[in-house]
C-alpha cells in the first residue's frame, strides 16, 4: 500500500432524483422479513444476514461516528441502507447496522476529507467502516445501490481476481462523506487468509 494522500472532499452520497425503486428491493424484501417474522429476529440478524451466518459466535461491535445531519443521517442508513433503529437522542442515533450497534453522532466539526492508500489499483479511503455480506446479499445491495444512483468512490468489482482472499468489493459515502465497503466471498474462509 502506498503513502496516505489527502485527497478533496468525497461527493455527496445521498441519491440522484431517480424513477421509483424496484418492488423487489432488497429494502422491501428486508420489510417483508419483518413482518413475517418476530421483531427480534430480524433486528438480531439484520437485513442482509441468513440464519445459518447469524448463529456464528461473532461478537457484534460498536463503532461510533461523527455525521454533519441527523435526519439525512436517519435516512440514508434506514431507507438506503435497510439498517433497524435504535435509540436516539437530541445528537445521535443508534443503528442495527447488520447486527451491529453503530452510533452517529451530531459532530459536525468533526466530519472530515478522506484520506487514500492504494489497494489493488483502488484508491482505498483508509478511514471507513462496512460489513461482509454474503455472496447474493452483496450482488442485491449493489444492484440496488446503482438503482438508487448512489455515488461509488470505488464501483462494484472483484479485487484479488485469482489470489487468495478474492473478495467482492464496492465503497461510498454516507451523507457526512464517511465512507462505507461492503464485500464479500465466494468462500468465507478466505476472509482472514494470508
Amino acid at each position: 500500500a502506498g503513502a496516505a494522500s489527502a485527497v478533496a472532499p468525497l461527493p455527496h452520497a445521498g441519491p440522484k432524483p431517480a424513477a421509483a425503486p424496484s418492488p423487489l428491493s432488497a429494502l422491501d424484501a428486508a420489510l417483508r422479513l419483518l413482518k413475517s417474522r418476530s421483531i427480534d429476529l430480524f433486528l438480531e440478524q439484520g437485513p442482509f444476514m441468513s440464519t445459518a451466518s447469524s448463529t456464528s459466535a461473532v461478537t457484534p461491535f460498536h463503532l461510533a461516528f461523527p455525521v454533519s445531519d441527523l435526519e439525512e443521517t436517519r435516512r440514508f442508513y434506514l431507507e438506503v441502507l435497510g439498517c433497524g433503529l435504535g435509540r436516539e437522542a437530541e445528537k445521535w442515533i443508534d443503528f442495527n447496522f447488520f447486527g451491529n450497534q453503530i452510533s452517529a453522532h451530531l459532530r459536525p466539526d468533526e466530519v472530515a476529507a478522506a484520506r487514500t492508500n492504494e489497494v489493488d489499483g483502488d484508491q482505498v479511503p483508509v478511514r471507513h467502516f462496512g460489513a461482509v455480506l454474503e455472496w447474493d446479499a452483496w450482488h442485491e445491495l449493489a444492484e440496488r445501490l446503482k438503482e438508487a444512483e448512489i455515488f461509488f468512490i470505488i464501483e462494484p468489482h472483484i479485487r484479488f481476481k485469482g489470489q487468495v482472499g478474492e473478495q467482492a468489493t464496492m465503497f461510498f459515502t454516507d451523507p457526512s462523506g464517511n465512507a462505507l465497503e461492503f464485500k464479500s466471498f465466494k468462500d468465507q474462509s478466505q476472509l482472514f487468509a494470508r
